[in-house]
């Protein structure tokens, strides 16, 4: 998909600076990591889509039985794999893949994670139909997602023309409302919504939705 490839280099040609800048909101950062925490068990195999260069899996590695990280700049997984290696976790690995590839086996997963990546997917639908088939029934999505429709007009203005010059990846519109709802019309039953952020206004949406409908004991 040519979308696809050309964000894949954009990712790919920034991954170094990506990895040496600081988080913006820690405390809201590890809010969302201690909240992710508690839907995971010991025993959970879990996928991350857009995991980066792996901040975020390698956090949450010792608190589950194994946990993949995807996406699709080849620059940011090398990254990822070397800060595994250096770490030296056991249970995570690292594969380059898009939102709607087939990165795991069917029904496979215990819960899929997707960190500030959802506004960077073009076709949504086709992901959550792809992480509806890797996740067992009653499986986790744990998403956490700027909605950028909910941004300054300036911002608005000021990424369609970035994105023009190369300057920006594909980026989607939407209100944290307009989000729920597709989520939900994609056959999940939101469990949690919540925002985590340090600011007076954080447009960052957190989102636990379980796959189809089940008992909540086994979350």
């Amino acid at each position: 998909m040519p979308t696809t490839s050309a964000d894949a280099r954009f990712w790919d040609r920034i991954a170094q600076k990506y990895a040496a800048d600081p988080i913006k909101d820690m405390a809201g950062y590890e809010r969302t990591i201690a909240r992710t925490r508690d839907w995971l068990s010991p025993s959970h195999t879990v996928l991350e889509l857009g995991c980066g260069t792996g901040t975020s899996a390698l956090l949450l590695a010792p608190s589950v039985a194994r946990i993949t990280g995807s996406d699709l700049s080849g620059a940011m997984i090398a990254i990822a794999a070397e800060k595994a290696a250096a770490q030296g976790c056991g249970n995570v690995s690292f594969v380059v893949g898009a939102a709607d590839d087939a990165i795991a086996d069917e029904g496979s997963c215990d819960a899929i994670l997707a960190f500030n990546l959802l506004h960077l997917v073009g076709d949504r639908q086709a992901a959550f139909r792809q992480i509806r088939r890797l996740l067992r029934p009653g499986g986790l999505f744990i998403s956490k997602t700027p909605c950028l429709a909910e941004m300054t007009m300036l911002i608005r203005l000021a990424v369609p023309v970035m994105r023009v010059i190369g300057k920006a990846p594909h980026v989607s519109f939407f209100t944290a409302e307009a989000l729920e709802q597709d989520v939900a019309a994609a056959g999940f039953t939101v469990l949690e919504r919540a925002r985590h952020g340090s600011g007076r206004r954080d447009r960052r949406i957190f989102l636990v939705a379980r796959n189809g409908e089940a008992p909540d004991s086994d979350a």
